[in-house]
């Protein structure tokens, strides 16, 4: 038969300081129970036994009030229902809901907010930091690194591919393309930046030309009567054809005013022109930017574009001193100097990021209000009491040796006076 052992989580186990302490509560405890029977017993052989017997006896009385006192805030003691007992258990919703009203009172009220922002020079921290990224803050670039590799591999890489995919499929359909095109053709016309594009058409051309000649010549030869394919003029019209046309595209290639680049050139004037003006133009490149947007290989370009955009991250956030270097870290420091010189950006930024705080407090304050206050509701009180008792512990069970220290010097005290007496 296998048994099966449950681990608590690791935040949820006892702490060894937790447990350490406990041990040296009760066995003062008990160190004072022994001295008592011992002092008790041997109090007729000589009086100053009795000091010893006072001091046992008061300091166990303390640290039992203590133990009681410390027990009593998270469970019954000695499983016993007594009144007033188990107190954080009992009121767990009630400690919620005062929590959430410490945090909304003290942290989430917008005029909180911005006379504790009013106190913050946010752009003066930003701007040392960005001039001296490295300096005093290798924990806090560490630990940033270590929370942004989480968060990317913990997200669900379909669910988000496809989010990212959406949105970006959503924006280009908000975006009438035909106008842009246009303005973007009719710009690089009037600066002569279309006259490489013409030159690199009129060199394709030829080379298609050039590849192709078998392909002219059967073309010719098969359109030729028979008459011509019998005498071989078919052969002399299609070498004739294609030298012409080599012939054209080499001056056009040379000669920049030739009469077809100006019809080229007018062609693609009235594009622009099309593109930005005409209706029937831009419907037809709406069109054509759906049908592409809907091809399943256009949906895999984005998706491969997102799965390299999300390894990147994962790089540039497994080694963050990569992205402090390089002309990135100049840039860093450029704007980090401009920051601490310039005081009216420092009190733009401030007064951004002060509105930004207020806007949220204003906004999201009740919510974040009930989120910690429901949490703490959903808690069982098994775990909420198991958590406070982790995180004050250690320090309570001072509380015991304390209470058992200073009962026994009172008694030792009382004792003492009533000897002298």
């Amino acid at each position: 038969m296998n048994l099966i052992v449950r681990r608590r989580p690791p935040h949820e186990r006892i702490p060894a300081g937790l447990v350490r302490m406990r041990v040296i509560a009760t066995g003062m405890l008990i160190a004072m129970a022994a001295a008592f029977v011992l002092a008790r017993a041997m109090e007729p052989a000589h009086p100053a036994w009795g000091f010893l017997r006072a001091f046992a006896e008061a300091a166990m009385v303390g640290g039992l009030a203590d133990w009681f006192a410390v027990t009593a805030l998270f469970r019954h003691p000695l499983g016993l229902p007594i009144p007033h007992t188990a107190i954080i258990p009992r009121n767990k919703d009630r400690i919620g809901d005062q929590l959430a009203l410490f945090l909304r009172d003290n942290f989430l009220i917008p005029g909180v907010v911005a006379r504790r922002m009013q106190r913050m020079d946010l752009a003066s921290v930003a701007g040392r930091w960005l001039t001296n990224p490295t300096a005093g803050s290798t924990r806090l670039t560490r630990g940033l690194s270590r929370l942004a590799v989480e968060v990317l591999q913990a997200l669900d890489q379909e669910r988000l591919g496809g989010m990212v995919r959406g949105a970006m499929v959503q924006q280009v359909r908000a975006i009438e393309v035909s106008p842009m095109l246009g303005r973007a053709l009719a710009a690089a016309i009037s600066e002569d930046r279309h006259l490489p594009v013409l030159d690199g058409i009129v060199r394709w051309a030829g080379r298609v030309l050039e590849a192709n000649q078998p392909i002219v010549r059967a073309m010719v030869h098969e359109r030729a009567g028979s008459i011509m394919r019998w005498t071989g003029l078919d052969e002399t019209l299609a070498a004739k054809i294609i030298d012409g046309l080599d012939k054209m595209l080499r001056d056009m290639a040379e000669n920049r005013d030739h009469p077809l680049r100006g019809k080229a050139e007018e062609g693609l004037v009235t594009l622009a022109r099309d593109l930005q003006h005409d209706p029937a133009m831009i419907a037809r490149v709406e069109r054509m930017k759906l049908e592409l947007l809907e091809n399943p290989a256009m949906q895999d370009w984005i998706n491969g574009l997102w799965e390299q955009a999300r390894a990147a991250m994962l790089r540039i956030a497994r080694d963050p001193d990569a992205l402090l270097a390089g002309k990135l870290r100049e840039a860093f420091n450029q704007l980090g100097e401009t920051l601490q010189r310039d005081v009216g950006l420092q009190r733009t930024l401030n007064r951004y990021v002060r509105r930004a705080a207020v806007g949220t407090a204003a906004d999201y304050g009740d919510s974040i209000v009930r989120l910690v206050s429901e949490t703490v509701r959903g808690w069982d009180a098994e775990t909420i009491t198991r958590r406070l008792e982790n995180a004050v512990g250690k320090d309570l069970q001072f509380i015991r040796i304390n209470g058992t220290l200073v009962g026994g010097l009172v008694g030792l005290a009382i004792h003492t006076v009533d000897v002298a007496l």
